[in-house]
């Protein structure tokens, strides 16, 4: 890691594939951001794949996980003491032409007037996206986990709920309480939002719109573009652009 000024310390991690950091926190805030490939950046209040595009805010103090999509990704981790921003939840951030250069330009040897300008350019580029991050609480009852775990395995697994009551020895009526009450979501929905966490990696990695439409249990591009726009508020495309 490379110290900034006396208040960020940024350090250059390349992460395998697969590779998670399991839960920590650190006393200062952090950000995040993945140079190529995406991060997975798991917290209490949700989850999330950030492309290149994307970096998230996370305050001092809040617990998390980090690690790396379907591909090799460069994470940049900048470890500020300074409240540059007022946000006392993970926030993501646009990386638009400025930010991104300046995150890698940070991580380099520089001397104490170049490091001063770029920290205080830095607190004039943390600008939250407009559009909805996917935020996936986990279910943590038995029986729910059992089927949240299935479906992490093979998004595209088409059961009902009917269907994994009779796996997992519920009725359907108590699987859908149990799924509202343990994560704020219906079971339709929240296997909406799984299945778009996994299409970011996919397309995060190259992947086709179309072809990760049918891989994570679209029958159609369209229907899984209606519903990456309904829950993100923006197209696959527009995700990972900085517009």
């Amino acid at each position: 890691m490379s110290r900034t000024g006396h208040s960020i310390l940024v350090g250059s991690t390349m992460l395998m594939p697969g590779f998670r950091f399991d839960w920590h926190e650190h006393p200062a805030h952090q950000l995040n951001w993945a140079e190529d490939g995406a991060l997975t950046i798991g917290t209490a209040f949700g989850t999330w794949i950030l492309p290149p595009s994307r970096a998230l805010w996370i305050p001092a103090g809040v617990r998390h996980t980090t690690g790396s999509s379907r591909s090799a990704t460069h994470m940049r981790s900048l470890l500020i003491t300074a409240d540059l921003v007022p946000w006392q939840v993970p926030t993501v951030i646009r990386v638009g032409p400025l930010l991104g250069p300046l995150l890698s330009y940070l991580a380099s040897p520089l001397e104490p007037a170049p490091r001063a300008r770029a920290e205080a350019l830095l607190q004039d580029l943390l600008e939250p996206v407009p559009t909805t991050p996917i935020e996936l609480p986990m279910p943590s009852s038995d029986r729910t986990a059992r089927i949240a775990s299935s479906l992490q395995a093979d998004p595209a697994d088409p059961r009902t709920l009917a269907d994994w009551g009779r796996t997992v020895g519920a009725s359907s009526r108590t699987l859908a309480r149990l799924f509202v009450a343990e994560t704020g979501l219906g079971f339709a929905e929240w296997r909406t939002r799984l299945r778009l966490t996994h299409a970011l990696g996919l397309l995060a990695s190259g992947t086709s719109v179309t072809a990760t439409a049918h891989m994570v249990g679209y029958s159609t591009p369209s229907a899984f573009v209606s519903a990456f726009r309904r829950v993100t508020g923006t197209s696959p495309a527009r995700y990972f652009t900085a517009e």
